[in-house]
This record gives C-alpha cells, structure tokens and sequence, in this order.
C-alpha cells in the first residue's frame, strides 16, 4: 500500500497570499495517483486552501501529518506546497490560520511523525521557503537525523526562497516532468535520487538549490514510466554480450538498408536484421556504441562490430544476476 498527503495553500488570513501552490498540489496529486500505463500507484489525499470557506488549518494539517505517517504501509509520501519560514526555534510550515512566521507546524514535528513511522519508506518533498532547513534539529543544526527508510527532498536550502514561474513553483515544475519520465531509467522506474538528480541538474549555481537528505539501504520507485526500450529487449543484453569486454560482430547482412552503394555484399538477412534492430536501440539509449566506425550503419556495412558501454555492462550485469 501507498498513500500521499499532498498539500497545496494560497490563502492565509494574516499573511500575504501565494498563487500557484493549489494548482502545483493538484498537478502532484495527477502525476502521483497512477503509473504512465494507467495503473493505481499512491492512494492520494489533497489538502488545498483556496480562500476563507476553503482552507487549510493548522490543527488539520498536523492531524493529517500524522495521520499519513500512523500505520503500516511500504511508501508513505507527504508534498507541501505554500508559505515556510525559518525563525530562532526552528523551521516551520505555515497554515492558513497560522498568525507569524513560528506560528505553523514545525518541520521537527513533522520528522519526528515521519521517523516514528511504521511505514517502510517516508518520503517529505517540500516546496516552499526555507525548506531546505528539514532534517535538521534546531538544538544541534550541523546534524540530520533521519531514521533508516527516510527521504527529504526540498525546493530550497534553509537559507533560500522559493521561486514560481507562469504562475508554478519552479521546483514542483521540474518534479511533475521528472515524475513524466524524464527522470526514468532503462526499465521505466523514477526513484528520489533520480528526481534529485534531474532537478539538480535543471538548476543553475545561482538559483535556488534542491536539497537532498536520505538514509536508506535502496531506493523506492515513486512512479512507473513508459521505458525507452521494452524490458524483452534489455533482457537480450546477456546473449548478445555473455561476457565482459564481448564485441558483436556485424556484417552487411545486419543492415536492411543499402543506400545508394554499388556494392558486392551480401543480401538483408532478416534474424541478423532482427538482431540489429535490437543493438540499434541499444544504441540509442547509450547501452552500445560501434567500434572504429562512426555510426552503427557503417560498423554493419564495413564488418566491423560493437561494444557495450560502461552503462551497458551496468546492464548487463543486471541481467545475468537476475535483478531485472
């Protein structure tokens, strides 16, 4: 089982309003709810504060805090989007009846929930000012304490703000496109570290920076994406490769297409034209590359072969000790 509490505020009765965190929940809640092939992925629970008939207290959201972290479950996620602030206790999570800065839920509070959690995996993803300060205890600030199985990613660092553009938070931006596949691997997971890594590498050294915090043995897959080369054909990885350093040796039979060349070579042979489609995917994905030929047309069309990359024998490796 996996459930999230995805949180997204614009109105505050004594602060000033945000703008683009209700959408940025709902866009979450979309991309969380189910897998890119349309299965059930996270039980999803949205908070949203809209306006005086339509908010979000903070007695509600702590109890909704705890509530997500109370029980056995394997993925246990929590997103928040809206006001943060950093004072002297402490950092914190503005409600929309919160009255100051130190007046909302704090982000101690809401580790501790995550790091008493029954749950397997705790994930906290955090869009909002100052973020970056989760994790951390305000008696000792150089140490995070997170409980094994414990994931934060924020939007910021304790010291930074958090930026919208057209209207979304740039870091929620970035983490719906990671969680649409362009964080995936080679058989269609998107985990933490993935994510972290295209919104790290999304931002420039003087933007706000992600923060990453984690203690756990392996990564979750948060989502299921559509890989780019089908998990039958990455399985054919270890027959064309048995070994550690193997080349595929190619010839003109392998390629279907002839071009324009007045060649005396062999004719398409459609099993080793099969086997090409295959290494030419491969190729594609960085898994193969030609030897002492430019593209994989001409190690075929010159008799040369092809070898795996460092990624590739990743792969490979995988495969022949049964992990994928």
């Amino acid at each position: 089982m996996r459930k999230a509490l995805v949180v997204g505020i614009n109105y505050y009765q004594h602060i000033k309003p945000l703008y683009g965190c209700v959408d940025d929940a709902y866009a979450v809640q979309s991309v969380l709810e189910r897998n890119s092939d349309g299965t059930v992925n996270f039980g999803v629970k949205l908070l949203s504060g809209t306006g005086p008939t339509d908010f979000v207290s903070r007695a509600d959201l702590r109890e909704q805090i705890q509530q997500l972290f109370l029980g056995e479950c394997e993925t246990a996620l929590f997103y928040f989007s809206g006001h943060g602030s950093i004072e002297m206790t402490g950092g914190y999570l503005i409600a929309s009846d919160s009255n100051t800065g130190d007046d909302g839920i704090p982000l101690i509070d809401v580790l501790t929930f995550a790091n008493k959690s029954l749950a397997r995996n705790r994930i906290i993803m955090l869009d909002s000012c100052h973020s970056g300060y989760m994790g951390t205890n305000p008696s000792a600030p150089t140490i995070a304490e997170l409980k094994e199985g414990t994931t934060i990613l924020t939007a910021s660092t304790a010291e930074q703000y958090a930026i919208e553009e057209n209207g979304s938070g740039v870091f929620t931006t970035l983490f719906v496109d990671a969680m649409n596949g362009a964080a995936g691997n080679l058989v269609g997971d998107v985990t933490p570290g993935s994510v972290y890594a295209h919104i790290d590498q999304s931002l420039g050294p003087w933007d706000q920076r992600p923060v990453f915090k984690t203690n756990v043995k392996s990564f979750v897959s948060l989502r299921k994406v559509q890989p780019p080369i089908s998990l039958q054909e990455l399985q054919k990885i270890s027959e064309f490769f048995p070994s550690q350093g193997f080349e595929f040796n190619l010839d003109p039979s392998f390629e279907p297409e002839r071009g324009n060349q007045n060649m005396d070579i062999p004719s398409p042979d459609p099993v080793n034209t099969a086997k090409f489609a295959i290494l030419q995917k491969y190729n594609r994905v960085n898994l193969v590359v030609p030897v002492n030929a430019p593209h994989m047309w001409h190690a075929a069309m010159q008799s040369k072969s092809c070898k795996l990359t460092v990624l590739g024998e990743h792969y490979r490796k995988l495969v022949e000790q049964g992990r994928i």
